[in-house]
């Protein structure tokens, strides 16, 4: 046992006072100011824009997101812990700690949307849908194999990219229309909440991948290149397939893919690569490109959070505090 031990060596402290890498810290800062939790959206705000739905529409929202489930799950589960071992800091590996239980809370961030606007009966059919839809599965399939099995970093660090800044966004575009339509706002919120996480993950993780294709030599950063356009042509082929098998029954399929198109372009931004698209962000429809920009709603702080995540300001009580109500015309008792 003491053999086993002495091989191991003297564990060392993590010391935030010393970062080689001062992105490590300003995204743990970052990742830690806008911290949340899917419990302080009111969704069942949500019910009556709900209820004025059609099955069809009501079905697209429910599998969408349960698609969303599913790739949140491959994220918290076998993405970030494959990144960890490519980590290069103690301080790196904390970042990807932090985005691995922050893509756990999204994953969960679903099942409260689905328990409170769908029927158990409606939750169990979604969850076998997902568990179970051949194009779906292929995304998730695909990338966990290059999690569990590519040898190089790097592929683990493109596959993750292209899922955060990509892929995710077919499911992303059904709740920014009706946020753009001013409906289902509070479900909306827990995406936009979704989305400015993803956005830091996406360039982390791509700044990551850049500083070690950086040290590699011309000819080995041309495969990189090669590999990451080659996987990115063959999950954009299969999207094309489940966007249609999600959209063309409200006919929102090509408004969809391009948004994922423009998405693709930003995930090779994030991997300092060229884009694949002419699309454009003025090539998206407008009402989505509003839904992501939009500022803090304003909420109040006591019943939501926003997703600027606003904080309540707080002071010390006084004896004033304590005389609301009171009317302070009447009569003390030593005047009576």
């Amino acid at each position: 046992m003491t053999d086993k031990l002495s091989d191991i060596g003297n564990y060392k402290t993590i010391n935030w006072d010393r970062v080689d890498d001062a992105i490590d810290k300003a995204t743990w800062e970052k990742l830690t100011e806008q911290f949340w939790l899917d419990t302080r959206i009111p969704v069942s705000n949500d019910t009556n824009d709900w209820r004025e739905l059609d099955d069809t529409h009501q079905w697209v929202v429910g599998h969408v997101f349960g698609g969303l489930t599913l790739l949140d799950t491959v994220q918290s589960q076998d993405g970030m812990r494959s990144l960890q071992l490519g980590a290069v800091t103690p301080h790196e590996k904390a970042v990807l700690n932090n985005i691995q239980f922050m893509e756990s809370v999204h994953a969960k961030s679903y099942s409260t949307i689905f328990s409170t606007l769908n029927t158990q009966t409606e939750i169990d059919e979604i969850f076998h849908w997902s568990d179970s839809e051949e194009y779906l599965q292929n995304k998730a399939r695909w990338i966990v194999d290059l999690y569990r099995n590519d040898p190089d970093p790097l592929h683990k660090k493109v596959a993750n990219v292209f899922l955060e800044t990509c892929l995710f966004y077919s499911g992303f575009y059904t709740p920014l229309y009706y946020l753009g339509n001013n409906k289902l706002v509070n479900v909306a919120e827990i995406i936009k909440l979704i989305l400015r996480d993803e956005s830091v993950h996406g360039t982390y993780i791509g700044y990551k991948y850049q500083v070690g294709y950086n040290q590699l030599s011309q000819a080995e950063q041309q495969k990189q290149d090669d590999w990451a356009y080659d996987l990115l042509y063959k999950l954009y082929a299969n999207e094309e397939k489940y966007a249609s098998l999600c959209y063309d029954q409200v006919g929102w399929t090509n408004d969809v893919l391009t948004f994922v198109q423009y998405n693709a372009n930003k995930a090779l931004m994030n991997l300092g690569k060229e884009g694949l698209f002419p699309t454009t962000a003025s090539d998206v429809n407008p009402i989505i490109m509003n839904g992501i920009n939009t500022t803090t709603s304003n909420h109040d702080f006591f019943s939501q959070v926003g997703n600027g995540y606003l904080l309540g300001q707080v002071e010390a009580m006084s004896d004033d505090d304590y005389t609301i109500g009171i009317d302070d015309t009447l009569p003390d008792e030593g005047d009576k």
